[in-house]
C-alpha cells in the first residue's frame, strides 16, 4: 500500500509534463520541489524559512535542475508570481529538524488554497498533505477540510486518502482535481 505522500507524487505526476507550471506551497526540506522539477518546466515554491531554501537550492544543485523560482514569502502570495498552474503540492504543519512554533497558519493556507484553484488549468491537481499532530494541526485541518467540502462540484473533484487504524494523528492526503468541462446534471 502506498504512503499518503507516494499517492500525492503519484497524483500529480500522473497530469503533469515537461511542458506545465506548478507550484510547491510549502517548500520544507525540497524533497516535493526536487520531484516536481524532475516532471515539470518550472517550478514555483515558496517557503517563509530560510533554512527551507537553503536545503531546496542544495538538493536542486546536486541534482543540477534549474527550473526552480525559489520564494522566501508564504504561499498566500503565490498569485504574484504565478498566473496559471498545472498542479500543486502542499505539505501543512511545521518544517522537519527546524523551529516547531514556525507552522503553517489556517488564513494563509486557504487564501493559498483559493487562489492556486483559480489559477489551476483544467485537468489540474492540487495534492495537500495534511500533517495536524502538532499544536493548531488540529485548526488548520479543519478549516482545509471545510474549505475543499465547498468547492463546486460541477468544477472540481476532491477526495481524501488516508489510513483509518494508525495511532498518532497519521497525516493524509486530500486531492483536488479541476474538471476539464462542467457536468450537468
Amino acid at each position: 500500500m502506498k504512503r499518503p505522500l507516494e499517492m500525492a507524487h503519484d497524483f500529480l505526476a500522473e497530469v503533469v509534463t515537461q511542458d506545465d507550471i506548478v507550484v510547491d506551497a510549502t517548500m520544507g526540506n525540497g524533497h516535493d520541489t526536487l520531484f516536481l522539477a524532475k516532471i515539470s518546466k518550472k517550478v514555483y515554491a515558496f517557503d517563509i524559512q530560510e533554512q527551507a531554501l537553503e536545503k531546496t537550492q542544495d538538493r536542486l544543485n546536486e541534482a543540477g535542475l534549474e527550473n526552480v523560482q525559489l520564494i522566501l514569502q508564504g504561499h498566500e502570495t503565490l498569485d504574484q508570481f504565478v498566473t496559471e498552474a498545472k498542479a500543486g503540492i502542499f505539505n501543512l504543519g511545521y518544517l522537519p529538524s527546524a523551529d516547531k512554533s514556525v507552522i503553517t497558519q489556517p488564513q494563509t493556507t486557504i487564501e493559498a488554497l483559493e487562489k492556486l484553484c483559480g489559477l489551476l488549468v483544467k485537468g489540474g491537481r492540487i495534492a495537500i498533505m495534511i500533517y495536524y499532530g502538532h499544536e493548531g494541526g488540529d485548526l488548520e485541518k479543519d478549516a482545509v477540510l471545510d474549505f475543499v467540502s465547498q468547492l463546486k462540484q460541477q468544477e472540481y473533484t476532491v477526495a481524501i486518502y488516508r489510513t483509518l487504524n494508525q495511532v498518532n494523528n497519521p497525516p493524509f492526503l486530500v486531492m483536488i482535481e479541476k474538471l476539464e468541462r462542467y457536468r450537468h446534471g
